[in-house]
């Protein structure tokens, strides 16, 4: 499923009534679902559908706010971000730091980059989709490991 029509299905729930979305094409589904105070709580649920798994309840999902993300989701404490500009995550998936396993990182901690150079790449529904810089600058860190998955929002790259 394209990930322009997941998007077109988020902006239909925001402005509809409903509670819940569910749509399932060949063996693909997605389930969109809101909490009781508007927002989603669960964004995407994708899996084959000869193996779909029960979706988690809204009330067992956490929801942080985007300083509770930036801290790993403490309220307090934590491990705090360097001053500069925080690229973060547009989607979830899975965050890969070089074009192969076999071929370099995009990017290093200390490196220069310029606005529109990618940083990475985020795997999400078997498309790849990169990650670029948003401004010129020095890499001041690098807040992911490559291979690992990765939330909406959550802090990749600083550049100052």
């Amino acid at each position: 499923m394209d990930l322009r029509k997941i998007k077109k299905l988020i902006d239909l729930l925001e402005e509809s009534n409903l509670s819940e979305i569910e749509i399932k094409e060949g063996e693909e589904s997605v389930r969109l679902a809101r909490t009781p105070s508007g927002g989603i709580a669960q964004a995407v649920h994708y899996a084959p559908s000869h193996a779909v798994a029960p979706a988690p309840s809204p009330a067992a999902m956490p929801m942080h706010s985007p300083t509770e993300a930036a801290t790993g989701g403490a309220k307090t404490g934590g491990p705090a971000l360097p001053d500069g500009h925080v690229v973060r995550a547009p989607m979830v998936g899975t965050f890969y730091a070089s074009p192969a396993p076999d071929k370099p990182a995009f990017v290093t901690l200390g490196a220069q980059v310029k606005a529109g150079e990618t940083l990475g790449i985020i795997e999400a529904m078997k498309m790849f989709n990169p990650i670029e810089a948003d401004v010129s600058g020095t890499v001041l860190a690098i807040k992911c490991e490559s291979g690992q998955p990765v939330e909406f929002d959550q802090p990749l790259f600083v550049i100052g």
